[in-house]
This record gives structure tokens, C-alpha cells and sequence, in this order.
């Protein structure tokens, strides 16, 4: 029963997605930005509900007190796609760092142009990282969280990788915070295979790191440690999982 309804569940994420994205660009033509994000939402809403109907995969946020006044940096551990529906919800108005190629994806590709996202190429090196620090200040300016994924790709459960410098840079330059976010999402639904299991996935926000006046290596490495040291807690104990460290300097 559980994979007929991670399959229900696949057919109708694809099928929403399509349809709502067609609506939704179609909206934007007539809304201010603020209010885009509010449709964003309601995407969201609609397959978080669906994944615990068909899947009963739900979801509990911790944390929240650690959420500081105005806008800053979130670095989020990617392991999953569940994160990227999930996250709208989890922190307010936002706009992401992402690869360009999601650009490129008919119809859904122009909804996400809509929201301002910070499209770039990862292959680009330097100018990939001074992309994210000019379009981050704006969207900064804006009111707009950044939110990140530093290890740039999915990692599965019990894995990491070195923790890009964008995030951390653009906290510098502005002075804003770097609130670091753990999850296990990549137990229940994992990057790879359709199977999603059931159990709740847990969000935990973490408390704000200071950037101002602070070494690019350091500030991750404190994010960083934070992050994968509670997913590690996270993690349910039916998945044996053991931590390893990928390419970390």
C-alpha cells in the first residue's frame, strides 16, 4: 500500500505542478510580488497535504523561537525534495538560490522566474558566488529571505560536503545573520527511488549565527557542524545510518 500511494502521490506532484504553474503565471501578470508568494504557498499547502493522505508522511517545525526580526540567510541541509515544497512554509517571504537549469523546464520554469530566484550556474566558480552577493543584496533590500542549500546537490542521509561560500559572504557584506536548518527528510524521502515512507519529518531551526567581521570558513564551519550534528539526532533509529564527511576542507 505504502508504494501505490507514493505513486499516487508522484503522478499528482507532476500534475499539480503543471496545472498550478499555468495558473500562476498567469496570476503574476496581475500581482505584486508579496502576493505571489502567497500562491507559492498555497502549492505548497496543497502537496504537504496530499503527501500525508496518500503517503502519511507529515511534518513538525522546532525551533521557531530562533527565527530572529527581519530578514537574513537560511542555510538549509538538502537531502530530499521534500525540503524545497516545504520550505515556503517554514520561513517567511523568500526567494532561493537554485541551478538555472530549473529555469529551463516549460511553464514551471516561468513560474519560478516570478518569485525572483537567484538562478545560477554551478559550474561558473566565482562569478556563480558574486551572482548570488549582487541579487542577494537586493532581494535583502526587498525585505526577502535567502535561502540556501550550501552543499549545492541533494546529499543522502549520513553524508556532507563542504558548505559553498555564497551564504556566508552575502551575511558578511550585509550584516546579516546566518540561521542554519536541520532536517531528516531524507529518511522518509530519499533522493533517489519513488517509495516515500511514512513517520513525520522534522524541521529544526537553529539559533542564528553572527557573519559581521567573521572569517567565510569559520562562519560555515559553525553552521555546518550545527546542521549535520542534528541531523544526525534526527535521524530514526531503523535507518543505521553512518555519518561521512565528502570532500570537507
Amino acid at each position: 500500500m505504502q508504494l501505490i500511494g507514493s505513486l499516487i502521490f508522484t503522478v499528482f506532484l507532476f500534475l499539480w505542478t503543471f496545472c498550478y504553474a499555468i495558473f500562476f503565471v498567469t496570476a503574476c501578470l496581475f500581482l505584486p510580488f508579496r502576493r505571489r508568494f502567497v500562491l507559492a504557498r498555497v502549492w505548497s499547502i496543497v502537496l504537504l497535504w496530499a503527501l500525508k493522505w496518500s503517503c502519511r508522511l507529515d511534518y513538525r517545525i522546532e525551533g521557531t523561537e530562533n527565527l530572529p526580526a527581519g530578514n537574513h540567510i537560511a542555510l538549509w541541509k538538502h537531502s530530499s525534495s521534500w525540503e524545497t515544497i516545504a520550505m515556503t512554509l517554514v520561513f517567511p517571504r523568500q526567494v532561493w538560490v537554485l541551478k538555472r537549469e530549473l529555469l529551463w523546464i516549460p511553464v514551471v520554469g516561468w513560474g519560478i522566474r516570478q518569485l525572483h530566484a537567484i538562478a545560477i550556474d554551478r559550474k561558473s566558480g566565482h562569478s556563480a558566488v558574486a551572482q548570488v552577493i549582487e541579487q542577494g543584496k537586493q532581494r535583502l533590500a526587498e525585505g526577502d529571505w535567502i535561502i540556501v542549500f550550501p552543499e549545492g546537490t541533494r546529499m543522502p542521509p549520513g553524508q556532507t560536503r563542504r558548505y559553498g561560500a555564497s551564504g556566508a559572504l552575502l551575511a558578511i557584506e550585509t550584516g546579516r545573520l546566518i540561521v542554519p536548518v536541520a532536517h531528516n527528510a531524507g529518511a522518509y524521502w530519499p533522493r533517489r527511488g519513488l517509495l516515500k515512507k511514512p513517520g513525520t519529518v522534522r524541521v529544526v531551526i537553529g539559533p542564528a549565527v553572527a557573519a559581521s567581521g567573521r572569517d567565510v570558513r569559520e562562519i560555515n564551519q559553525e553552521a555546518q557542524d550545527w546542521i549535520e550534528a542534528t541531523v544526525r539526532r534526527l535521524q530514526p533509529p531503523e535507518t543505521g545510518v553512518i555519518h561521512r564527511s565528502l570532500n570537507r576542507q
